[in-house]
């Protein structure tokens, strides 16, 4: 695969790309064929990235220097060269921002901090973008009131000066370069006096800034001196000496101890003795710091997001990995140099470039990783990655707090672990460059140490690699370096890209960097507005709250707006619209150059199209090039599509998207540089920044259709071009299978109808023709072409093109004129053969012509065809619809001959015909009771026919018998019984021939007739019944009129039957004694009468024993009079049950009634007003007896006189009237009867006089005496027994007055 570069003007750049089949290649063949087809096979695969060179947009970097150090983060690229100058870039725009000289000596390392955000980016609904940002102009220059002491080198040419850095939140970053002269320079990006520099007497390979730099002043790095080095604080403005070596650290111990050695900053020693030290990585979270020294990879904790009680876990080292045990890396670990990269996650490719595709965004969004992938659930451990390339080796590390493995309770605590996911080894090469690009893809660049016949490559030597530009220039032995994309678990390429950098015969792998930058999804211009309002009053509030605030002390808005995660920043000016001044210094000085503006803008953007692709990009950086990879988009794969004439992956990419082929247009307008640029003044509002061009909204809904127009345009485009391929090869099937799908218009029909027509190609593009009208519409001269060919070739796909066009189509009486030319030219006849199949076409051409009829409006011509034909259906649908029965009206056989064929006529049998005429029979029916077609010109028109239509005759009879029930569709049941009356008096006006028709052909219809009628001569039916012997329709005829004995005789002495004897004789009472004379004589009708006769309740059966001759021998005499008798017996059983359940029923409704008034139940008193009159209150009685407990039913007895009346309030026993402050207990019954206790126990015969009674009673005046409530004192548990027993008789027994004594 090849993966060609844009090309530039520069005269030196070379655009020569190949792809290896693998690591190592194969040795090279002289067959120039073989290698010819290779060449195609690598054609054939699609490159899975695309490559643009940004180097003349970096053009005032190489103009007269080279780089040596690079990194891209967030919205920034920074470049460092040999001759010690840092560049400072504004991605994706490659604006320069900055350019300043740090260093005498080559740049070896650079760090940003903090991270700056991403860039944000805006599409509107026309496809423009716009990006966040500050022009230049707004930007306030900083003051100049300090010097940048041994900012550069004295000797430094004086640099014309340069525009200020604008003053937003992304700027407001600190960069840390190192360099071989020995010193790490730290410098604010905006303001050019915040500025450190520090000499650490030895070359600096690395550095690295801690994530919170700006409250904390700490970074770390390391060189050959092989120290790992701690710095904290540092004055600005200044160049101070490291406080490492003995020299330093005294005087600034002595300056310290008389006070004159303060804000130097401090030098802490972490690790050393392992050998130079070639590269520092601080991790995305901060928690971890990774260096490389000549031993091995290593790990530490840091000091940041550590609780009060783990603080002494800071500057731990948790892991070490050792360098591979190898005789090359005990020569070349100080020479190689290591890449280390900690991974973000979110901003990963998806792995659908690691299965083949890779063109379209995945589900979760560009990157195709969801948040569950992503961020650890709660309760689980965060995992950073770690990717390090070294030599020839590279390392995939999971880091973490604690350990990763299960430990004991009892175990000491880990501070954090780091495992070695996978480990690759690579034979050709050494990694100059590493990265994740996918969750399983890996993104190598790889100096390669093998050229195309597999043979090594001298290494070069230690000298050679110095940064020397002269020693370069005589080193010509380098290869082009490598893009791989490998898979992590087993190293297989994926994708392998040569890139042809300049000058790379010169290069060695140190030269050489690889970096990543992701760029967000564009925010929707239509999301942005909808939140415009609310912003806008937040902002607003948060202003209110910064009134008459001090400069020094800001707000609450100053600081969300100020913070360097906000993409809005304050005037330039440092002032709002009321002259407040909002400023705020990372370092503690207020009033500084870093005042922020209030709103930013939306600019244009003039950058690259492939920057602003959604994604994950890759920057390859060599001393005198700088590439940009990026993962090919969708117009890219269309693009590769057609270059490879592979129209209909091509065609159905821009049916599914049809974002793919306004993409490149929509970025070029992107990038066009004299793009107009919306204005913001220094007092614009928040509401003024999200305001959308009124320009833009009133042409978003046009610049959305020509959107669709142009993917409409090039699917025709791609279509025509598919169709063209397919012609070429002659595959006209499959070329008219793809018209059917990419022609849409009418015009481009026409053009490939005629095209498909001149080849004779009919059968292959015919089914595809659109059966609906288009617009503009096709031609009809198209389709007449192709009916016109039919015809003549083939009628049986004329019917079918019949039905499948819309009649609108083409002219329907050109085609009628055809088909009729064609039926008289004689070729084609009722009885010719065709196919084997006599009058085939005969019989289709006159179906077409009947269609055709419809459609021109000649019903009746088209009826006329269907007869000719008997079509039945097409015959009857016109008659129904079209209201065509007069038609047939005089041709009544002719339509029940329909579906009837001749064959039919002669053999079929009866069931069979009715089916094929049933139809007809019911429109005729249905028509008589209308009155279009009247019942006597029916049966007229069908008797003239003969004998041979007498079935159809009777199938209309007896579909008018049964009009109410033979309908379409369900009638109410008033107006289905009209209907049926309406029919079968149709029927009685011809009784005689509707009793001949049914006694021939339906005989149960004609007994139900027979029933059912009144108005039929009885002695022709009795003739006609008695002509066939039908004896129950005579017996019927004969009841009728009043020859019963008749009737009864044909009953028993034809039928037999004694059920049926027994029924009429119930029907005429004084038939029962002929019955019994008649049956008399045969003894199997006696036995007949003996079973039957217990049902017949009006006849005595000792009546039928009694006339039984004596000595008549009668078979099963015995089993008759014994299921006589076991009748009698089952319902003399039934009746004495039923007697029994009924006494039953009765007498426990009774017990019940009785035990509820007997009853006793609790009662309340209830008192009045009135001294002595109390109501009682009582509870309700239950009227069912439990199960299991037996009631008395003592014996109710009138009330006799003598006893007085029970007055209501006053004890039935002793009379006394309840007081309030009653004391005995009180027995109340259902009759309303209340006693005190001692009354009742005195009136019940039970309980009268006993010890039990007497012991209850005095119990209770006991405790009358003592005032206990209730009367009762009793504590024993035998005495609380009795005294329950004692009161349970006297309730069992019932109340007193109400009951008879026992005996009375």
């Amino acid at each position: 695969m090849s993966a060609q570069l844009p090309q530039t003007e520069e005269n030196h750049d070379r655009h020569r790309t190949r792809r290896d089949e693998s690591s190592s290649a194969a040795p090279a063949s002289d067959d120039g064929d073989d290698e010819e087809a290779e060449e195609e096979d690598e054609d054939d695969e699609e490159p899975k990235l695309k490559y643009a060179k940004l180097t003349g947009n970096l053009a005032n970097v190489y103009r007269a220097d080279s780089t040596s150090a690079f990194l891209v983060t967030g919205d920034k690229m920074v470049v460092g060269t040999h001759n010690g100058s840092i560049h400072v870039f504004a991605v994706p725009t490659m604006e320069s921002l900055r350019t300043y000289r740090a260093h005498s000596a080559m740049v070896t390392a650079v760090d940003v901090s903090p991270r700056p955000p991403k860039a944000v980016l805006i599409r509107s609904e026309t496809g423009n973008a716009t990006l966040f940002g500050t022009p230049a102009s707004q930007a306030k220059a900083p003051p100049l009131s300090r010097t940048n002491a041994r900012m550069s080198s004295p000797k430094a040419p004086q640099r014309p000066q340069q525009t200020p850095v604008p003053n937003t939140p992304s700027n407001q970053v600190y960069i840390a370069t190192s360099s071989q002269d020995g010193h790490v320079c730290i410098q604010n990006l905006v303001d050019p006096q915040d500025v450190q520099l520090r000499n650490f007497s030895r070359p600096v390979n690395a550095v690295a800034m801690s994530p919170e730099y700006k409250t904390d002043r700490m970074y770390l790095s390391g060189g050959l001196a092989g120290k790992l080095i701690l710095t904290a604080g540092g004055k600005a403005g200044v160049t101070t000496e490291a406080n490492t070596n003995s020299a330093a650290a005294a005087a600034s111990g002595w300056l310290g101890a008389i006070g004159l050695g303060g804000g130097t900053g401090t030098d802490t020693s972490l690790h050393s003795g392992e050998g130079a030290i070639s590269n520092i990585k601080w991790s995305l979270s901060g928690n971890w710091v990774v260096w490389v020294n000549e031993e091995g990879i290593k790990i530490m904790r840091t000091h940041l997001h550590l609780g009060s009680e783990h603080q002494e876990d800071a500057w731990k080292r948790i892991a070490h990995a050792a360098r591979p045990n190898r005789r090359v890396w005990e020569d070349m670990a100080t020479v190689w140099k290591a890449r280390c990269e900690w991974i973000d996650e979110q901003s990963l490719e998806s792995d659908e470039l690691a299965t083949g595709g890779g063109h379209e965004q995945g589900a979760n969004g560009i990157n195709g990783s969801s948040a569950a992938q992503t961020t650890p659930s709660r309760g689980k451990k965060k995992i950073e990655k770690l990717v390090v390339g070294w030599g020839d080796t590279a390392w995939i590390l999971h880091v973490q707090s604690g350990s990763s493995t299960p430990t004991s309770p009892n175990a000491k605590r880990q501070v954090g672990s780091a495992d070695i996911i996978h480990k690759l080894q690579f034979r050709d090469c050494i990694v100059s460059g590493i990265s994740l690009y996918t969750p399983s893809l890996l993104a190598i660049l790889a100096y390669r140490t093998r050229d195309d016949d597999d043979k090594p490559i001298q290494p070069p030597s230690d000298k050679d690699s110095k940064p020397e530009r002269r020693g370069r220039q005589h080193r010509h032995t380098g290869l082009a370096p490598h893009l791989r994309l490998v898979t992590v678990a087993n190293g297989e390429e994926v994708e392998l890209d040569e890139l042809s950098m300049s000058r790379y015969e010169t290069l060695t792998a140190q030269d050489y960097h690889l970096g990543t930058w992701y760029m967000p999804p564009p925010l929707p211009e239509k999301a942005a507005r909808e939140q415009r309002g609310k912003l806008e009053g937040f902002w607003d509030a948060t202003r209110d709250m910064t009134v008459n605030a001090a400069v020094t002390s800001g707000g609450y808005a100053t600081r969300i707006f100020s913070s360097s995660a906000s993409v809005f920043s304050s005037g330039s000016d440092g002032k709002e619209a009321n002259g407040r001044t909002m400023s705020f210094s990372s370092s503690g000085r207020p009033g500084s150059a870093r005042d922020v503006t209030v709103t930013p803008e939306r600019r244009r953007v003039d950058a690259h199209p492939y920057a602003l692709e959604p994604g994950l990009k890759l920057f390859i950086h060599s001393p005198y090039d700088c590439v940009m990879a990026v993962k090919r988009e969708l117009s890219d794969h269309l693009e590769w599509l057609l270059e490879h004439h592979r129209y209909g992956e091509a065609w159905h990419l821009v049916d599914e998207h049809p974002e793919a082929v306004d993409t490149s247009d929509t970025q070029a307008s992107n990038s066009d540089p004299t793009s107009p640029t919306k204005g913001v003044n220094n007092n614009g509002s928040l509401a003024d920044f999200f305001a959308s061009d009124s320009d833009s909204q009133a042409t978003g809904t046009t610049a959305l259709r020509a959107h669709n127009s142009s993917a409409q345009k090039e699917k025709r485009r791609i279509g025509d071009l598919w169709l063209s391929q397919l012609v070429a090869l002659e595959d006209w099937e499959k070329a008219g299978q793809v018209a059917g799908v990419v022609l849409g218009t009418s015009a481009r029909w026409e053009h490939w109808v005629w095209t498909f027509a001149q080849a004779n190609r009919f059968d292959e593009i015919t089914p595809y023709i659109p059966s609906t009208s288009l617009k503009p519409p096709l031609p009809s001269l198209v389709y007449e072409v192709i009916l016109g060919h039919y015809i003549v070739k083939d009628a049986t796909r004329l019917v079918g093109l019949l039905d499948q066009w819309d009649p609108e189509l083409f002219d329907v009486r050109s085609v009628i004129s055809a088909i009729e030319d064609r039926l008289e030219s004689g070729e084609i006849a009722e009885d010719s053969v065709e196919g084997g199949v006599k009058g085939r076409d005969w019989r289709l051409l006159m179906e077409s012509l009947g269609k055709l009829y419809l459609a021109d409006g000649r019903a009746k011509d088209a009826l006329r065809c269907f007869v000719a034909l008997q079509d039945a259906e097409r015959a009857f649908t016109l008659i129904k619809e079209d209201k065509l029965i007069d038609a047939v009206a005089d041709d009544v056989p002719g339509l029940l001959m329909l579906r009837v064929t001749k064959d039919q006529m002669r053999s079929a049998p009866l069931p069979e015909l009715e089916e094929a005429s049933s139809e007809a029979v019911q429109l005729l029916v249905d028509e008589a009771i209308r009155g279009t077609i009247p019942a006597p010109d029916v049966i007229r028109q069908l008797q003239r026919k003969g004998d041979s239509f007498q079935p159809f005759l009777f199938f209309y009879f007896r579909a008018l018998w049964n009009a109410s029930r033979n309908t379409a569709t369900p009638l109410p049941r008033g107006r289905a019984h009209q209907r049926g009356e309406e029919g079968r008096m149709l029927v009685e006006d011809n009784a005689d021939l509707a009793i001949r028709l049914f006694a021939e052909y339906d005989r149960d219809l004609l007994l139900t007739f027979l029933k059912r009628s009144e108005v039929y001569s009885f002695d022709r039916a009795a003739e006609i019944c008695e002509r066939r012997h039908y004896i129950p329709e005579l017996v019927h005829i004969y009841s009728k009129t009043g020859q019963t004995r008749r009737a009864l005789n044909l009953i028993i002495g034809e039928l037999g039957d004694v059920k049926q004897a027994i029924e009429f004789a119930k029907e005429n009472p004084d038939l029962w004694e002929d019955l019994l004379e008649y049956s008399m004589g045969k003894p199997t009708f006696i036995r007949g009468l003996l079973e039957e006769v217990g049902a017949a309740a009006a006849f005595n059966p000792i009546d039928v024993v009694r006339r039984i001759p004596e000595g008549l021998e009668i078979e099963g005499l015995k089993h008759g009079i014994q299921r006589l008798v076991r009748e009698f017996e089952i319902q003399l059983s039934i009746s004495e049950g039923v007697a029994k359940v009924l006494r039953g029923e009765v007498s426990t409704g009774m017990d019940t009634l009785r035990a509820g008034r007997k009853k006793g139940v609790r009662f309340e008193v209830v008192h009045d007003s009135a001294p002595r009159e109390v109501e009682l209150k009582v509870h309700d009685v239950p009227t069912k007896v439990p199960d299991g407990e037996a009631l008395p039913v003592p014996k109710p007895r009138r009330k006799s006189d003598a006893h007085r009346a029970a007055e209501p309030g006053c004890c039935v026993g002793c009379g006394e009237a309840f007081s309030e402050d009653e004391k005995e207990t009180l027995i109340g019954f259902a009759c309303g009867h209340v006693y005190h206790l001692s009354c009742l126990l005195d009136a019940n015969p039970d309980t009268r006089g006993t010890d039990e009674a007497e012991d209850v009673l005095r119990q209770m005046r006991r405790a009358a005496d003592e005032g206990e409530e209730g009367g009762y004192s009793g504590r024993s548990v035998g005495a609380k027994v009795a005294h329950a027993h004692i009161i349970g008789n006297v309730v069992k027994g019932g109340c007193q007055r109400c009951i008879i004594p026992e005996g009375a």
